[in-house]
């Protein structure tokens, strides 16, 4: 599926599919929408109501690897133990992820990103003293784990391009997948999908989103 570079509201690039007419990420500011939904509603939010040092980890949608870069930038900042597991059923080549510019609007080091993608699949590595890295290679229908994760990132494709990802069946794996009072953050408001957490289970919050989108939405198990 072609895919082409795309320049968001926050100066920050993104991917396009110009089949589906979607993006990897918002528009309007591709670091600013991952540090609103998954840092400051999910990663933060977690710590501030647990006395826990460490967290468990899934992003479902691993893609540009932007959210897992910016969660282990976080580690290096607060000193936090994170266990990271990305899942993507298809990766991205080397050379898409070689022009994307999140290393350098965030000041840090391109080597430190770049890593990232090209580390194993499918193996345990210490990325740093206080992040450990899992990119698992598979589709979302496959995820099986159960009380594993203290936090999920859903960030998969919109529900208007691939609706299979956004129902029961998906959320169900989801909640199965988080140990008890474990958080879903994704940066959907879609009623459907709203409808679909509450239906197996998760307690849903609506919370401001961000720039250019009025929700976004986070589940409690």
């Amino acid at each position: 599926m072609k895919r082409t570079l795309f320049k968001t509201g926050d100066g920050s690039f993104t991917l396009h599919i110009p089949e589906w007419d979607e993006q990897y990420h918002s528009k309007h500011g591709a670091i600013a929408e991952a540090l609103h939904v998954f840092i400051k509603e999910g990663f933060y939010h977690w710590f501030s109501k647990n006395s826990s040092k460490e967290i468990s980890i899934m992003e479902i949608g691993f893609g540009t690897g932007l959210n897992g870069f910016l969660t282990f930038l976080e580690t290096e900042k607060t000193k936090l133990k994170v266990d990271f597991t990305g899942v993507e059923g298809y990766p991205l080549g080397l050379d898409e992820i070689e022009k994307l510019n999140y290393a350098s609007i965030l000041n840090t080091s391109e080597d430190k990103f770049l890593r990232l993608h090209s580390s194993p699949w499918e193996e345990k590595i210490a990325f740093s003293e206080n992040f450990f890295l899992t990119k698992q290679q598979k589709l979302f229908s496959a995820i099986s784990a159960e009380n594993t994760f203290d936090l999920i990132y859903f960030d998969a494709f919109g529900i208007r391009v691939q609706p299979e990802l956004w129902t029961e069946e998906i959320f169900q794996k989801m909640y199965d997948a988080l140990k008890p009072n474990g958080i879903l953050v994704t940066y959907a408001a879609n009623g459907n999908a709203r409808r679909a957490m509450q239906a197996v289970g998760f307690l849903v919050e609506r919370l401001p989103g961000p720039p250019g989108k009025k929700e976004m939405l986070r589940g409690t198990k």
